[in-house]
């Protein structure tokens, strides 16, 4: 029965109309609420109007292009304008005076060909000049002053963000800001390498924004949060001073893993030479005098020296071939020509079997790790100490050494920097270190007392016993005082081996004899003069080296062994090859399960 209502025509009927009706009352109210005001002869105008509106409207639209081609031209004009160097600029002009590539240049020198891909591409400050009721074209634009996007090294994925100091001197304008917190954003989330060209404030404020905004801001550094967290991650961070790095610039450049400055046009400052000038009074100061190469590549504030723009690229690419994108990855081992059991008979007779004569302590590194694979960090700088990066078998490693060419080895303040920052950029970056160990202790005296070395030295310690990261040594000649214990004492057990050239104990015996026997010296002097003194001297100095044979260690297992130094580099090759097939699988998963948690910052 219910089924014949559903189905019967008159009752469809029926209520097809009732629901008309009650559409038609609606339509009914609305019109007259509207039209409570109008008289019945200005309705019909009103409707007209309304019509006419709509069809106004209507006609609009269906003017523009289906293929919003006309949203597409505007995207090519913009980006045209900011892909295309205007030689009438003054900034232009100025930084081509300067010797400096263009942004553009300096990121097709640093890129793979045709990898660069732009991200935000058309931020910038357009003019408009409107066409039509709701159409416009731009007029003028000035780019974003500062540039980011992805691309390719040596076929590696990249990010990229490039300062354009032709463009307000790098200052901050309406975008950057924005940009580069999203491209620090985008490193953490895609696991990228992120490199960073400075030239200018890399987007630091000026006093014209005040004057732009109507009012005065309190500063925030919105990106730094990512940065530290980039840092820790081991997602390398690789900088290059390209020019004047001022304020924000200087800062973001600093923070790197690794960092390098252009001698012919770089420099760096927390201010310019006129805040300068009106804040201490020093006058008539220049970029290089106030923070060139000659100041910030010596003191550790940048690592490296190049002699220009194009170095600093191959730099930045040489370094990222050592380096994983990230600290969830292992670093990448490339095909090794360079035999893993090759001997080198020289090293046999590179250490003198006089104490005080020096030797070449880079000798030793070249000839054990991968020929033409040695790359040196922080050369200017730190000087008793040499770190840097290398490969054993194909495998990437760090280096340390002590340089008994400066200051006789003994570690001071700045080498001690020097190697904390290194052995912290190795355990963010997974790298193990091969270490060879001729240090006689901390350095002594004024000057080193007076540069904090046992402060350093102590956080230096700190390094070797907080990182994770495996560490195997070759004791090469001395291993003394704190400085020895730190450097041999930190991994449990200890990966090490000796040449036959090796000495240790608490301190040297120059300086060591005198402390003991300072009562015996005393009194033979007192019998016979100087001449009994020195005697005795000489019995006690020949009675401790023989003592101290190395082989008398051996014998104790104070020393796990001893090898001929011809057979350093296989050995050395030998661990790294377990190092990477076993270990590294443990490191990793450890990472990944937050059982270890590097730090770099």
């Amino acid at each position: 029965m219910e089924k014949d209502k559903e189905t019967n025509p008159d009752l469809l009927r029926k209520k097809a109309a009732e629901r008309l009706d009650q559409l038609s009352a609606h339509v009914s109210d609305n019109n007259n609420n509207s039209t409570e005001n109008t008289t019945p002869q200005t309705q019909p105008a009103q409707a007209n109007r309304k019509r006419k509106k709509r069809t106004s409207k209507s006609s609009s639209s269906s003017n523009l292009p289906a293929d919003y081609s006309d949203v597409l031209s505007q995207l090519s004009t913009l980006r045209t304008i900011a892909a295309t160097p205007d030689p009438t600029n003054r900034g232009y002009i100025r930084q081509k005076q300067a010797g400096k590539l263009w942004v553009r240049e300096r990121i097709e020198q640093l890129l793979d060909p045709g990898t660069f891909k732009e991200i935000g591409s058309v931020s910038g400050t357009v003019t408009w000049k409107q066409t039509g009721p709701i159409t416009e074209t731009p007029v003028a634009f000035v780019p974003s002053n500062n540039i980011q996007g992805t691309g390719k090294v040596r076929g590696r994925q990249v990010l990229l963000t490039a300062d354009d100091f032709t463009i307000r001197s790098g200052h901050a304008d309406g975008a950057t800001m924005e940009k580069t917190v999203y491209l620090e954003k985008l490193a953490i989330a895609l696991k990228l390498p992120m490199i960073k060209l400075v030239d200018g404030s890399s987007g630091g404020g000026s006093v014209t924004l005040i004057r732009k905004a109507g009012w005065s801001y309190i500063p925030h550094i919105a990106q730094f949060k990512h940065v530290v967290k980039q840092l820790n991650m081991g997602i390398p961070n690789l900088g290059a001073v390209l020019g004047p790095a001022i304020g924000l610039g200087a800062a973001r450049v600093t923070a790197c893993h690794f960092s390098v400055m252009a001698a012919d046009v770089g420099s760096l400052f927390n201010a310019g030479p006129k805040v300068v000038e009106g804040a201490t009074f020093e006058e008539g100061l220049d970029f290089q005098d106030l923070g060139g190469p000659i100041m910030h590549c010596t003191n550790g504030t940048i690592d490296n020296l190049a002699a220009n723009e194009a170095e600093c690229f191959e730099q930045i690419r040489t370094v990222l071939s050592y380096l994983p994108n990230s600290g969830s990855e292992a670093p990448p081992v490339i095909p090794c020509d360079d035999p893993e059991d090759r001997e080198d008979l020289g090293l046999r007779t590179i250490i003198p079997r006089r104490q005080a004569r020096m030797y070449n302590p880079r000798t030793i590194i070249t000839s054990v790790v991968d020929k033409g694979s040695w790359f040196e960090i922080g050369a200017l700088w730190g000087k008793t100490a040499i770190g840097g990066l290398a490969r054993l078998g194909g495998r990437p490693v760090g280096v340390i050494s002590l340089n008994c060419e400066v200051n006789g080895g003994a570690l001071d303040a700045a080498g001690s920097q020097k190697l904390t920052r290194l052995l912290k950029l190795c355990d963010v970056m997974n790298l193990p270190v091969l270490q060879f160990v001729d240090v006689p202790g901390y350095a002594v005296g004024t000057v080193a007392e007076r540069t904090a070395t046992m402060r350093w030295g102590i956080e230096l310690a700190k390094a070797y016993f907080s990182t994770t990261i495996p560490i195997f040594s070759v004791i090469t000649r001395r291993v003394f005082g704190v400085a020895g214990g730190v450097m041999l004492g930190a991994r449990d057990p200890v990966m090490q081996v000796a040449w036959p050239s090796g000495q240790w104990g608490s301190l040297p015996l120059d300086g060591g004899i005198e402390v003991g026997h300072r009562h015996e010296l005393r009194e033979a002097e007192k019998r016979g003069g100087k001449d009994e003194k020195e005697k005795l001297y000489k019995e006690l100095e020949e009675e401790y080296m023989r003592l101290m044979n190395p082989v008398r260690t051996a014998n104790a297992f104070g020393v796990e062994e001893i090898i001929d130094p011809k057979d350093t580099r296989a050995v050395c090759c030998a661990w790294a090859k377990h190092m990477y097939e076993v270990n590294m699988k443990d490191r990793l998963a450890d990472r990944a399960s937050g059982k270890i948690q590097p730090t770099f910052s």
